[in-house]
């Protein structure tokens, strides 16, 4: 993929995730498993896969073959490579859900499944370079096929290009396009509803991006808010930020300004805080218990109203 200008997503991105990663106030935990192993096949006279064995984070598939159009059939093995298996649980309120997640790599394909305690499969296949600086990225959820949804993105030196639609009668469709360098960018993005024949969004961006900052203003919700954000990073491994952010909504008069910031406290621990002019405080307390296991700590009150009951949350991801 080329070194351009990034999505459009990528407008702004830096100050919403200092604003809003890993702030929870839910109890989850994660266990995650990862392998960067990986052996390739040729698989083009693949006819049919007899079986499949595991071991040690690979696959291998027992495939049928035929040799030159004759009648001769060997068997021989075609290896995938297993990525990634994580298991989530959530306790929100009184409510407890989980999943439990496979990422699977063969060649150019990467094959994201997910199974939730409400019987829902969701699958992401993600295909890189079936076209020069392409990316296609297909995804649907079973049992509510209405939810598929295609999409393809355009990598250039100078520009980029997104287009998505779902996989039903009436489609919704999006598309997006950036132009510029990693340092400036320009970007609009619109949605439209094939149904009622209706846009459902546009927005447009522009951010400047340095070593030591960044800095974005986006209009969007149809032109009804305008969102200005500013990181500056205070240190070389950018461990540790400052940001402000202002939106102003128009239909409603109304101005949110939220300063944060993250302090990397030693090589492990992380602290983050934030809060907004309506008075609305949030921290968290991120700590490497063990090598990419991390446990965080949140909270938020609002200062305004001292006589809500605070929000605490409890994460707790490994990675063993």
């Amino acid at each position: 993929m080329s070194k351009g200008p990034g999505l459009f997503s990528d407008i702004g991105k830096k100050a919403r995730d200092l604003l809003t990663k890993d702030y929870t106030y839910d109890q989850k935990f994660t266990v995650s498993t990862y392998s960067d192993a990986g052996v390739d096949s040729d698989i083009t006279k693949l006819a049919s896969v007899v079986s499949v064995i595991c071991e040690d984070n690979s696959c291998v598939c027992l495939a049928k073959r035929s040799f030159n159009g004759s009648n001769e059939v060997a068997y021989s093995p075609v290896f995938f490579d297993i990525r990634a298996v994580t298991s989530s649980a959530l306790k929100k309120g009184a409510l407890s859900t989980g999943d439990v997640a496979t990422q699977y790599k063969y060649k150019n394909v990467i094959v994201d499944v997910k199974v939730d305690t409400e019987s829902n499969i969701s699958t992401t296949l993600t295909f890189s370079e079936i076209l020069p600086s392409t990316k296609t990225i297909a995804s649907f959820k079973v049992p509510d096929y209405n939810t598929g949804k295609l999409e393809v993105q355009y990598f250039h030196d100078h520009a980029t290009f997104t287009t998505a639609f779902g996989l039903n009668q009436s489609p919704a469709v999006d598309v997006s396009a950036t132009i510029g360098t990693p340092s400036i960018a320009f970007g609009a993005e619109a949605g439209y509803d094939t149904t009622s024949g209706n846009f459902t969004k546009y927005s447009a961006g522009i951010s400047l991006t340095k070593p030591d900052s960044s800095a974005a203003i986006i209009v969007g919700d149809k032109g009804d808010t305008i969102k200005a954000s500013y990181v500056h990073h205070l240190d070389q491994l950018k461990k540790s930020a400052a940001v402000g952010e202002i939106i102003r909504r128009f239909s409603s008069n109304e101005n949110t300004f939220t300063v944060g910031g993250s302090y990397a406290v030693d090589h492990l621990t992380v602290v983050k805080a934030k809060l907004n002019n309506h008075g609305r405080l949030a921290a968290l307390l991120q700590h490497e218990v063990i090598p990419k296991s991390l446990l965080t700590i949140s909270g938020e009150i609002e200062t305004k109203a001292l006589d809500k009951n605070p929000r605490f949350g409890l994460a707790i991801a490994l990675k063993p």
